[in-house]
């Protein structure tokens, strides 16, 4: 896959010495990232000498990079005072990428339609290298429920969203991942432990596993493929237990494998049907 060529080729930048890598810089570009990445983690804002003294780097070279990054409508000066905060626009060009633009279009009525039926809030994620973020959530029609933040990274093995996208990828990828977690001080025993997890899912179909973020929830996430078999994104349902419940876990996970495989068709994939009632995968495995 080209994805994986180009996270190869980049691995493999990084292996290289920093005399060599730095024939590789930008410099304006690395002053203009640094800019939004640093406006990214202030929602107040900053004023140009803020930015200056937080980048190191001198008035006059932000000055440049702001009055650019506003031309171009990346950033913007605050009505009231002098500070410049980040508008949506990396927002919307992530949402216009092309596999996130057709999952955002299609998924939302199918997912508001499950969470009406199960009461319980519906999510779908995509990888992104070693992590995964939310790109929709449609919220519990019940007065208590979960939410999880769009677009917010969390690690790729730590969570039911991001196990599926992992147990759904081409080996190569897979393997890529995995070594991504070991660079990143995953302990040998952590990825053993990862790894047998996934290949339970894969063979299940799904990712069911109980209080692993909260007490009380049960994660169930199934994969959205495509035409090809390749996974697309993860539908998580966190399922709240809750003594109101109108829809046993069982009957919401059944619904919820519909909703998955409707979207999957969508993408001329189809979505292996799992075995009932679900249980926590490796569990299952280990019981075979």
């Amino acid at each position: 896959m080209d994805w994986v060529k180009d996270k190869v080729s980049r691995r493999e930048i990084v292996a290289e010495p920093e005399a060599r890598r730095s024939a590789y810089l930008a410099p304006a570009l690395e002053k203009g990232l640094d800019v939004l990445e640093l406006l990214a983690g202030v929602p107040e804002g900053l004023t140009q000498s803020q930015i200056a003294q937080r980048c190191n780097r001198s008035l006059q070279e932000v000055y440049r990079m702001v009055v650019s990054l506003e031309r171009r409508g990346y950033i913007m000066r605050w009505p009231q005072g002098d500070t410049f905060r980040l508008t949506m626009k990396l927002y919307d060009l992530a949402l216009t990428f092309p596999p996130i633009a057709r999952l955002t279009d299609a998924a939302p009525p199918i997912m508001r339609r499950l969470s009406l039926e199960v009461e319980q809030s519906i999510l779908l994620s995509v990888i992104d290298g070693a992590t995964i973020r939310s790109i929709a959530h449609i919220d519990s029609p019940a007065p208590i429920g979960f939410r999880v933040r769009l677009g917010a990274a969390r690690p790729v093995a730590r969570t039911a969203s991001g196990r599926v996208l992992l147990a759904f990828q081409p080996s190569a990828t897979q393997e890529w991942i995995f070594e991504a977690m070991a660079q990143s001080g995953v302990s040998a025993a952590e990825l053993k432990r990862v790894r047998r997890r996934v290949e339970a899912i894969a063979q299940a179909g799904y990712e069911f596993i109980c209080g692993e973020t909260f007490e009380g929830i049960t994660d169930v996430s199934f994969p959205v493929i495509d035409r090809k078999g390749e996974v697309l994104a993860a539908l998580t349902m966190p399922f709240l237990r809750s003594v109101a419940d109108k829809v046993d876990i069982q009957r919401a996970a059944a619904a919820q494998f519909e909703a998955a495989a409707e979207l999957s068709s969508i993408f001329g994939g189809e979505l292996r049907a799992p075995r009932s009632p679900l249980s926590d995968p490796l569990a299952r495995t280990a019981s075979t």
